[in-house]
């Protein structure tokens, strides 16, 4: 297509740009990549270094900034500071002990490198972040939202966002009043500071749930509601010498706790994706390809660093707190690379004048790089723990107590061991002590753990798919052994592993198609459990004494 037409008629340029991202989109999901390195690469290409598509660079700018601010409304909307509480100091320990640890050596490498000292800040801060967005839809992909891991890396993901907004504050005050000093600048941040943090506690308290409640007859107007609320307190954060971004995740915040925040973030969803494919457009196309090439090395060195280095020192906090090597290594692999946050960062410092088009360009490619090669570290997560196992001994204590069994599991002897606590599994559990038979819950869900004890049940944490599980269970005098769950590769590794560990007893596992079943019949199971087709043929029994009932 002319170049001239796409300047000339701004339409044509967003409908070839939006056919261009569908298109990349596409490559992205057959290559089983996130869509932000689709777009930023589409970005690249677009850019006026390459073909030069875009023209409307202030009407693609301010979309992105839209975006922004209702990415961070949205993540301060799913704020849940109970979620910290949960996974205990783990999560506070191990998010701000990486942070710590990737600033300090990130800032070191980079000044080896050869960058400046403010520079060499801003990527070693850039580093530290990795993509919430990114990580909670990969596991809630693998179903791991819920798991131990799960929950610890959600936890302290939490922790790094709360971490950047605060390094965002200061760094926008910075910008603003650079020629005042040093005190003069921390009380500026904290008077304005805390009166933003008034003004918003005020509306959540007196304000926003009574015009919630009135507006939420129409889910339309409340979701515009959100949006404008978010908008405008950006604007009012910016106009108070702080940056867009830390108004808009106060403004998510304020509306956190009223009774529609999971409809108002469900909506804002679909619009978040949208919007923010205009800043990773916009950002791609900043980018100078020649500068870009000149960063090749100095992206590769910080890139193994993230890729290696952020997880093992989420390995040894964990290991020193008493957690298993196994749950360290899957929740490290949650900070093997930064994030949109970070590219955001690195945005604001550009905005700000404290760093060079160079340095972006690096700190993007290292995001390229991290986000692109973490996402496959991420989905073979387990196969490559069992590759690594053995190496990964020394990050574990000889007794890793916190997901030890209780000294209760260790001298007792079950009938049963029933894997998964949901719907299915929990009622199993009830339905065969009612039997007079004794059984064991395992699950990889703290929380249903904890919910079952509290009911007088003995449940231990694990998971199918840990090739250690059986050394962690009471398996010699059992009888059966009950898979729940319907994940086909968690139920062959199940059976593996038991058979391998020497349990003679009868496995049973679930499958919610006959072509599963027929898999795990042909590995070895003894019984497949379908509960559709169980529970269809029970009501049609049923059904049918009825009938028999009224013909008598």
């Amino acid at each position: 297509m002319d170049a001239s037409v796409l300047a000339d008629n701004p339409f044509v340029e967003f409908a070839t740009l939006l056919l261009l991202a569908a298109v990349f989109g596409v490559a992205a999901r057959l290559l089983r990549q996130p869509l932000i390195v689709a777009f930023i690469v589409l970005g690249i290409l677009a850019g006026p270094s390459a073909l030069g598509v875009i023209h409307s660079e202030d009407q693609i700018h301010l979309l992105a900034e839209i975006g922004i601010a209702i990415l961070l409304f949205v993540v301060g909307l799913k704020l849940d500071l109970s979620l910290i509480r949960t996974t205990g100091g783990v999560a506070l320990f191990t998010g701000l002990g990486q942070v710590i640890f990737t600033s300090l050596f990130g800032f070191i490498i980079a000044l080896g490198l050869g960058f400046s000292p403010m520079a060499s800040l801003y990527i070693a801060v850039a580093l530290t972040f990795s993509s919430t967005i990114i990580i909670v839809k990969l596991l809630s992909d693998k179903k791991e939202i819920d798991s131990l891991h799960g929950q610890i890396a959600v936890g302290f993901l939490i922790v790094q966002d709360i971490v950047v907004i605060l390094v965002m504050i200061v760094l926008s005050a910075l910008g603003q009043d650079g020629n005042d000093g040093v005190a003069q600048i921390a009380i500026g941040v904290a008077l304005k500071g805390f009166g933003l943090l008034v003004v918003t506690g005020l509306a959540m308290k007196f304000v926003l749930p009574r015009l919630t409640n009135y507006l939420a007859s129409s889910q339309e107007l409340l979701v515009l509601f959100a949006i404008a609320w978010a908008v405008v307190l950006a604007a009012i954060s910016e106009l108070m010498g702080f940056s867009r971004e830390v108004g808009a995740f106060l403004a998510g915040v304020s509306l956190a706790s009223t009774h529609y925040r999971e409809i108002i973030s469900g909506r804002l969803v679909s619009i978040r994706d949208f919007l923010l494919l205009f800043f990773f457009i916009n950002l791609g196309s900043q980018l100078d390809l020649s500068l870009l090439g000149a960063q090749v090395w100095p992206a590769l060195v910080l890139s193994v660093f993230v890729l290696i280095g952020n997880p093992v020192i989420v390995l040894i906090i964990m290991g020193l707190m008493g957690y298993r090597k196994r749950t360290g290594f899957l929740a490290g692999l949650t900070v093997a690379q930064i994030s949109e946050f970070s590219l955001i960062f690195a945005a604001l410092g550009l905005t700000l004048g404290h760093i060079s088009d160079e340095v972006v360009g690096l700190i993007t490619l290292v995001g390229l790089i991290t986000i692109a090669l973490s996402t496959y570290m991420i989905i073979y997560s387990h196969p490559l723990f069992e590759r690594l196992a053995p190496l990964l001994s020394i990050f574990e204590k000889a007794n890793p107590y916190r997901e030890a069994q209780t000294h209760q599991n260790e001298v007792r002897h079950f009938d049963a061991i029933v894997f998964g606590l949901g719907r299915y599994g929990g009622n199993m559990v009830r339905r065969l002590s009612r039997q007079g038979l004794t059984v064991l819950g395992v699950d990889f869900d703290p929380q249903a753990v904890k919910n079952y004890q509290r009911q007088g049940f003995d449940t231990q944490y694990g998971d199918v798919e840990d090739p250690d599980l059986p050394e962690q269970l009471p398996i010699n005098q059992t009888r059966f052994l009950i898979s729940s769950t319907p994940q086909l590769h968690g139920n062959l590794t199940l059976l593996k592993t038991m058979r391998e560990a020497g349990f003679e007893g009868d496995i049973l596992l679930t499958a919610h198609s006959s072509e599963h079943a027929g898999a795990l019949q042909g590995a070895g199971a003894d019984q497949v459990l379908m509960p559709f087709t169980d529970a269809a043929e029970v009501i049609v029994e049923r059904i049918r004494e009825l009938d028999s009932n009224k013909g008598q």
